[in-house]
Parts: C-alpha cells; structure tokens; sequence
C-alpha cells in the first residue's frame, strides 16, 4: 500500500480516501473550522466523485458540533460555492473536491467570508486548532449546537450572473449559432457548462456530463486525456470543444480540427478579451505561458507574477487592482465577477473572443504568440531540497545568462525562454515546465533538467 500522504496549505487539505485522508482528520478540520469562526453560517458544496457524500456528512457534523449553521448547496462547481458564501452573506465554506487529482483522492478546501481561499493567517489558525482536536482525540462540542439546511438553485444563480457580464459579446456570441463538444468528465460541470453554453445560443453535444463521478479518463485536462473529446469534435464537426476538471473551475480547448489547443491558452484568449474592452494590469503566476503576458502588454497592460496557487494569485490581483488574471491551467479569473477560477466565465469570454473577432479557434490560435512548452512531474525524491539547490548552482552552464525567482520552487529566465521547477501543493510530485521559442530546445532542456532529479 502506498505510504500515507495528508497534504495541507491554504489550498485545503486533500489525499487518498483511507490512506492519508480518513474520517478522523476530516472531523478534526472541519470542527476546527468553525470553531475559527466562532460559529456563523457556513456554505458546503461538492464534486460527484463517489467519496464526496460521505466526507459532506462528516464535514456537516464537525461544523454543527462546533456551532455552526450549515447550508448544504449540493454538488456544485467550486466557483458557485464561492459565489453563494458572498451572496448569503455567510461566514466561510467547505468545499469538499479534489478538484484535478484522480478519482481515489479527495479534499477540503476552505474559503473565507468573501469567497476566497483562506489567507494564510487564517490558515496557521486553522491547523492550531486541528492540532488541539487531534491532540483530545474527540470533538469539543458546542454549548449551543448549530443547524443544517439545504438549497437549491445555486448552478441557475452562476449562471445568470455569467450572463449578466456586460462585456461579453452575447448578441455577436448568438448569431455564430456555435456547435461545441463538453466533456464535464462527470464532475460538478457536467449541468453548469452546457447549460450556460446553450444559453448563449449554442449547440452543445455532450460527453462524460452525467455528473455520477465516473471519471472516464484521468481528471486533469491537459491534451493527452482529451483524446475523447477531440474525436467528438471532427466527429459532430464541431466549432471547438470544451472540458473542465471535476470541480469546474479550470476549462481546457479544442479546435475545430480536432486538436487540444493547450489549457494555457484557455487564459491568454480571455486576457485578450478582457483587456480589448477594458484596461487594467493582468496578474498571472510563475508557471504561466508567456503568450499571455505578451499578449497583455500588447494590449497597454503591466503583468505581475505571483506564486502557483489561487491565494496567491488572487491575493495579488487584489493588490495591484487588476482587470483579469489567473493560471496557465486554464484557471481565469475576472474579478469584476469575482475572484475564483471559474470554467463558467472562462467559456463565455472564449466565445465572446471568437464571435468578436469573427474567427474559428484555430484562427484566433494562429494569432498568439508561439512557443514550445512541456509540463511533466515525476515522484518527489526525498532529497528534493538538496537537488533544487544543486540544479541552481550549476543550470547557468546550460542556461547561459539567467534571471532567477525563488519565490516558489526555482524559475529561471533566459534569452529564448524560462524553466521552472517546483514541488506540487497539491500532490507529492514535482512540476517542471520548460517554455522557450524552439521545440528542439525545449525538449533539450527537460532532458537536462530531469538528470539532476531522477
């Protein structure tokens, strides 16, 4: 049996349901939470994978035990819980997802009162207080229980709100009569994409959108698990196709020719849109292509990085009061909406860009800068630290002139591109991406790279 892996940050706590994530620990956090709190109302959503209704009812418990009144939304993308813990005015939520990680895996994630990931302060407050319940070895209950409800409705509410974005294109984005593939890969988009997608006047041939959290194929949608996707596309002869993660807040695209466009590109095709309608400065972290900042800044804008990590990002974007932002993994951000990753607006603004500019994906595609990028991830070794220091001092002899950031893991840039290694938040992996302007370099480089790691 794989050794037990609990992996804890801002992000939320996530790992294999009974070896790393079990019910002990996730009672542990949760009365934690609301002991944060100090009561309050809290919002609980979820994904459809087959764990998830089980840790919602731990999770309910904890946060009664601890004074809360719990209103249960369902199973819901990430982005319209954070919408819902804004729009009832609540204390916080849970959102039980393991949003891009396998079937086998599960999480919490933990927002604040304004629908954001918890700073982290609020963290190191929320871990104490799990150490204090795991220390006790039971549940400290309230004087004063709290209470549960449920409500519906949430999914119709976000994507109304989408609608009403009134920089988007929806009488050019009708009158294209788009056909699109969605594979919701049975995850918490599988009603919410296509619905919102018809509302905006198109044909939507669905895939893998039965929401019964059968992960059909692996669950982050990067192009090699789009295989499905990107022959219903030239099959139904599509306009393009869409696919979100099972908590629907990142969106990955396919042309018209069948051909996975890459989910970096899913956030440089709504800068482009966002920033052709209104001006601001874009904030993006450091594993992000580079077409989106040259895009960007072709635009007027000034690009800012931050650390991987929707806190980060979204902590940043509210610093420099930015327009639009996100992550390379197809995670967009419109702040003006609100400050989430959410697969819903990333759609919209896709469509609107399309209808706008009177092109076919490929097109548009054809327009933005290229370059040649490669993500991989391997195992973390145990002597991970050693190497990373190892691997700076010596990549300027392969790298020529570099600038470095040690901000999150180590990114160096140089004359024709940038690498960047990091430890994963989210699994016990490594991450390297290689971006430059020659494909032969490119894969040059993650052969280098990858010798001071194996």
């Amino acid at each position: 049996m794989r050794k037990p892996v609990l992996i804890a940050s801002t992000s939320g706590i996530r790992g294999i349901i009974g070896n790393g994530l079990n019910t002990e620990i996730t009672l542990h956090y949760a009365t934690a939470f609301g002991q944060m709190l100090k009561g309050g109302t809290v919002i609980v959503g979820r994904d459809s994978r087959p764990s998830g209704e089980m840790l919602e009812h731990i999770v309910t418990a904890g946060l009664v035990a601890s004074g809360c009144k719990v209103v249960s939304i369902g199973i819901v993308p990430t982005p319209t819980v954070e919408i819902a813990v804004k729009k009832l005015k609540a204390d916080g939520l849970i959102c039980v997802t393991a949003s891009h990680n396998p079937g086998q895996w599960n999480a919490l994630k933990f927002f604040n009162s304004t629908g954001e990931f918890i700073t982290a302060t609020q963290y190191k407050k929320l871990d104490k207080l799990y150490q204090i319940q795991k220390k006790n070895s039971h549940t400290n209950i309230h004087s004063a229980l709290g209470s549960i409800s449920s409500q519906d409705g949430w999914v119709d509410k976000h994507i109304a709100m989408t609608l009403s974005q009134s920089l988007l294109a929806k009488t050019a984005i009708k009158k294209r009569k788009f056909k699109v593939v969605v594979d919701a890969i049975n995850g918490a988009g599988s009603e919410a994409l296509p619905t919102l997608l018809e509302k905006l006047g198109a044909t939507v041939i669905r895939i893998n959108c039965k929401g019964d959290g059968n992960f059909v194929h692996e669950p982050e949608p990067s192009p090699k698990n789009l295989t499905q996707l990107c022959k219903a596309v030239k099959r139904h002869k599509a306009d393009l196709g869409m696919a979100c993660d099972p908590d629907a807040d990142r969106l990955a695209l396919v042309d018209e020719s069948g051909q996975p466009i890459g989910e970096e590109l899913t956030l440089t095709i709504a800068v482009k849109e966002v920033l052709t309608k209104k001006k601001g400065t874009v904030v993006i972290n450091l594993s992000t292509s580079s077409a989106t900042a040259d895009v960007a800044r072709a635009l007027g804008a000034k690009v800012f990085y931050s650390k991987v990590g929707e806190a980060n990002v979204v902590s940043m974007m509210h610093k420099k009061k930015c327009a639009i932002g996100g992550e390379g993994n197809g995670g967009v951000i419109f702040p003006s909406f609100h400050a989430g990753r959410d697969s819903l607006i990333a759609a919209a603004l896709t469509l609107s860009c399309l209808a706008r500019n009177r092109v076919s994906l490929s097109q548009l595609v054809g327009t933005l800068p290229i370059y040649y990028t490669i993500k991989t991830k391997a195992a973390l070794p145990s002597d991970f630290n050693k190497r990373l220091i190892r691997f700076g001092k010596e990549a300027s002899a392969f790298l020529g002139t570099v600038k470095v950031d040690k901000r999150d893991g180590l990114r160096f840039d140089f004359a024709n591109g940038w690498v960047q290694i990091r430890s994963s938040n989210t699994e016990p992996i490594y991450r390297l991406i290689v971006e430059t302007n020659s494909k032969q370099l490119t894969s040059r480089l993650v052969r280098k790279t990858r010798m001071f790691f194996a």
